[in-house]
């Protein structure tokens, strides 16, 4: 465990590090679509649906950008 911790945090990008990057950045994504959500929609089509919403669509477009992220630095990294 601690080799996989150190692995994630001194930049070395393997398959298993960048998915777990990818499960952290998603879920930090549904959190911020369902905040914009509420405070987009909240009060038209209520609170609940609204954060629903956000958090369903935010990954869409986060998910994308994390992968281009993740190659960008993984090539900067070899070279």
């Amino acid at each position: 465990m601690s080799d996989f911790l150190t692995s994630m945090v001194s930049s070395d990008i393997n398959i298993v590090t960048g998915f777990v990057w990818i499960i952290i950045a998603t879920i930090i994504s549904m959190i911020g679509g369902a905040i914009g959500g509420i405070i987009l929609a909240g009060k038209d089509i209520g609170y609940s649906f609204s954060a629903m919403l956000g958090a369903f669509f935010a990954p869409a477009g986060a998910i994308p950008a994390i992968i281009l992220g993740l190659a960008v630095i993984n090539l900067l990294i070899n070279y």
